[in-house]
């Protein structure tokens, strides 16, 4: 039988200034802006989605900016850091880059066998960029960054529970992830190992709370085939006393949601349809894009938004 879940679909994170946001994603780090939305449940704020050429589930890493929001805390209870995948050679040129760039970046870390190297955004958002000579994901790339060294998707998620118990039996035995290993208090799941499907949990018992602002992440999405293996989930999940939403429509997949025992938002979204179901591949990012019901009311929400645009040419 076929897994249910095959990964993870997205990340999304709270973000500050939209521009800043829109710069350092497509600009320092090279990612495509693939999707330039409204968060549906708050369509006053932009949603913006950042991936490879086609925003393929698994690369997509997403934000909600809000113009002013302080600053949040990393904490227990969080997706406290969010792992990318590039070349087995590439540390040493994204370390020069990003110091290029006046970001700090810890030395060279090993992890389970990979070299890794951790950073921050401007909003404080953790990240790291983790050596994989075994992703064959193409990657993407405005032109500004080698072909070689451009980030390939996601490697995995970290995160940071006061206990991992109760997290890893809703993984192993209702989300088809299976453990791999332990490191120190580190605790490493996949559904195949591969980059694109790792979870760390790193238990600290004695953990803060985080706060949930800008520069932490609002959720993590695990990404299922279609609406059909998507309901299976929902049913397993509520056989098993999780508290799941009902199915949402985002336009470029269906989404569910529910909170994990540790206080991690977990979301499952179908890898159907994409997002070029209303924008040709070639112009993905360039338009707003609303949904339907947002639609009459254009006018007043881009006269809300804070006007962005595109440009990597300072970040050559």
């Amino acid at each position: 039988m076929k897994p249910l879940i095959t990964g993870i679909h997205h990340i999304t994170a709270i973000a500050g200034n939209p521009q800043q946001n829109i710069d350092f994603y497509t600009g320092v780090l090279g990612l495509r802006l693939v999707k330039k939305t409204i968060n549906f449940d708050a369509p006053d704020v932009y949603h913006f989605y950042f991936g490879d050429e086609l925003g393929r589930p698994g690369t997509v890493f997403t934000t909600f900016p809000f113009t002013g929001a302080r600053k949040g805390t990393k904490g227990t209870g969080e997706l406290t850091y969010t792992a990318f995948s590039v070349g087995k050679d590439s540390l040493a040129y994204w370390t020069e880059r990003l110091r290029k760039f006046g970001i700090p970046v810890s030395d060279l870390q090993k992890r389970f066998g990979n070299e890794l190297i951790r950073f921050e955004d401007h909003d404080g958002m953790g990240i790291e960029l983790v050596a994989s000579g075994e992703d064959d994901r193409p990657g993407w790339t405005y032109g500004h960054i080698p072909a070689e060294h451009s980030i390939r998707g996601f490697f995995g998620a970290t995160l940071q529970l006061q206990s991992k118990e109760l997290t890893e039996q809703l993984l192993t035995r209702h989300m088809d992830y299976s453990f791999i290993g332990q490191e120190g208090d580190r605790f490493r799941y996949g559904t195949e190992g591969k980059a694109g499907d790792i979870v760390d949990i790193v238990v600290n018992e004695a953990g803060r709370r985080g706060v949930q602002s800008a520069g932490t992440v609002h959720h993590i999405a695990f990404r299922t085939a279609n609406e059909t293996t998507q309901l299976a989930v929902q049913e397993i999940l509520m056989q098993n006393g999780y508290m799941v939403t009902e199915v949402k429509d985002r336009n470029y997949f269906k989404s569910i949601y529910f909170r994990e025992p540790g206080g991690v938002l977990f979301e499952v979204a179908t890898d159907e349809p994409g997002f070029a179901i209303d924008e040709d591949e070639a112009h993905l990012g360039e338009l707003v894009k609303l949904p339907e019901w947002a639609e009459p009311s254009r006018e007043r929400i881009e006269k809300g938004l804070t006007p962005v645009k595109l440009d990597v040419s300072s970040y050559v």
